[in-house]
């Protein structure tokens, strides 16, 4: 069943790909300038992310609500995985199991800016914008 887009919709749609798209490039900036080496939830992160600029340009491409689907679903796992990183490093008794993620522990905070921005922080934020944006894309859509 297709969905077309209205303008406020389309609207909303731009912005859940825009986000997505400066999540990805940072991302990218992160490994490939600073050369730090995502860790495995990291690479989680990357994997629940990278798809949502697709899907979310074919959305505006094709003004069919229907094709974001996948990207409700994405940035809904990608938001419990970036709690779950973002908790392994911001509490204390979390620490120990965050050191133990493989060749690059999932604790460690390459970045840390006023004491509470981190990458995983960053990624959380990305996924909760895509994901609220969704929902209200969904919910005018009901309306209409």
């Amino acid at each position: 069943m297709e969905k077309r887009v209205d303008s406020s919709a389309d609207n909303l749609m731009f912005i859940a790909w825009g986000q997505a798209l400066i999540a990805t490039l940072g991302s990218l900036f992160f490994s490939e300038v600073y050369h730090y080496v995502p860790c495995e939830l990291c690479w989680y992160q990357r994997i629940l992310m990278y798809p949502l600029v697709v899907i979310y340009g074919l959305t505006l491409w094709k003004k069919d609500l229907s094709i974001a689907l996948p990207g409700l679903v994405l940035s809904g796992i990608g938001t419990l995985v970036s709690i779950y990183h973002y908790s392994l490093q911001k509490i204390p008794a979390w620490g120990e199991v965050g050191a133990s993620c493989g060749t690059v522990p999932c604790n460690a905070e390459y970045v840390n800016y006023f004491g509470f921005i981190t990458i995983p922080f960053l990624a959380l934020t990305a996924f909760i914008v895509i994901f609220i944006t969704h929902l209200i894309m969904i919910r005018k859509q009901r309306r209409q």
